[in-house]
């Protein structure tokens, strides 16, 4: 199976979890920190790194990787 390349061109502004809790009963990740909750675009990485720089928010800028695309066939599991 290969992944699709949609919503590759966008960068997100998430904020980090602070003291982060596991409810006892189903064991999920919860916090008191509504931040966490919060997820933000933008359609360039200067966007983001300006709004970043404006709200005097810390950041951590993670680049994305490089895809390497390998062309498959279907009959290609049938050939060996």
């Amino acid at each position: 199976m290969q992944s699709g390349l949609g919503k590759i061109n966008k960068w997100v502004l998430e904020y980090e979890t602070n003291n982060p809790t596991k409810n006892p009963l189903m064991g999920w990740e919860s916090s008191n920190d509504t931040y966490s909750e919060i997820k933000l675009e933008f359609s360039t990485k200067e966007l983001a790194i300006n709004y970043a720089k404006n709200k005097k928010i810390e950041f951590e800028l993670i680049e994305p990787k490089k895809r390497k695309i390998v062309k498959k066939s279907y009959a290609d599991n049938f050939l060996k």
